[in-house]
């Protein structure tokens, strides 16, 4: 069975990550069927806009420990699995498509990284989203480097990353990181309804619009999608982070 789900909503796809039991935990399938689904999105000249959610009680609980000594087994396995991530950011944020975000429960790492590479997001409101990265001497992805920064400002996205703290959706709200918060059995009728509304827009402008503002972003993003790759592949494989992963699985 697909990791992945696409379906098709008039002129909008709805791709949802499909790992329920794993509260939608990112595995290599899972990477490469997202990638799938978002090319035969951005294919389809009959979508004009893509919605992308999670099943279940989550958006994405982040990396799948569990799958962790196969992905770090060697050098080569620990930067395909890095490059495979960046690849989505590609995916989501290079096409001329918007992407609507509609999220619940815990987007984390990068889950929550697919949040901010979104051109909207809708978030239920018992959404919770945080970067465990750091305590599991692990690197954020996702070109959140470049990203956040800009977002939200130096210190704040420091200390987003350095303390890995909860963040609410009133709190991701008051930061700008999502543009509504909703009850949670609204979020993908309300993200449906923003990608509907998009979708009435001009294809030829929209598109404009998106590849004009991520252009000037792409020189940086790209050098940063680089840059974070290199560091997680090289994070996976250090001793210290296979120590901590070891002991977060083993409680």
């Amino acid at each position: 069975m697909s990791q992945v789900l696409f379906e098709k909503h008039g002129p909008v796809a709805i791709v949802t990550l499909n790992r329920p039991e794993r509260l939608n935990a990112i595995s290599e399938t899972l990477l490469d069927d997202l990638h799938a689904a978002l090319l035969k999105a951005q294919l389809d000249e009959s979508i004009k806009t893509i919605v992308l959610a999670g099943a279940g009680r989550a958006f994405c609980a982040g990396a799948d420990l569990k799958e962790f000594s196969g992905q770090a087994a060697t050098a080569q396995d620990t930067s395909s699995y890095a490059e495979k991530i960046q690849q989505v950011t590609r995916d989501i944020m290079f096409s001329g498509k918007p992407v609507v975000g509609a999220i619940q429960g815990f987007a984390v790492g990068g889950g929550f990284e697919w949040v901010l590479n979104c051109d909207m997001v809708v978030a239920a409101d018992d959404v919770v989203c945080f970067f465990p990265e750091m305590s599991w001497g692990q690197f954020v992805t996702g070109g959140v480097t470049h990203l956040l920064p800009q977002a939200v400002g130096h210190q704040r996205a420091m200390e987003l990353w350095l303390l890995g703290e909860k963040q609410s959706a009133d709190t991701l709200y008051r930061l700008g990181l999502v543009n509504r918060v909703v009850p949670k059995e609204k979020v993908l009728e309300t993200a449906i309804a923003l990608a509907e509304k998009i979708s009435e827009r001009s294809t030829f402008t929209v598109s404009r619009l998106k590849k004009m503002v991520n252009t000037q972003l792409s020189g940086q993003l790209a050098t940063a999608l680089q840059l974070e790759a290199q560091a997680a592949a090289s994070a996976m494989g250090n001793e210290d982070t296979q120590q901590r992963v070891a002991g977060f699985t083993a409680r």
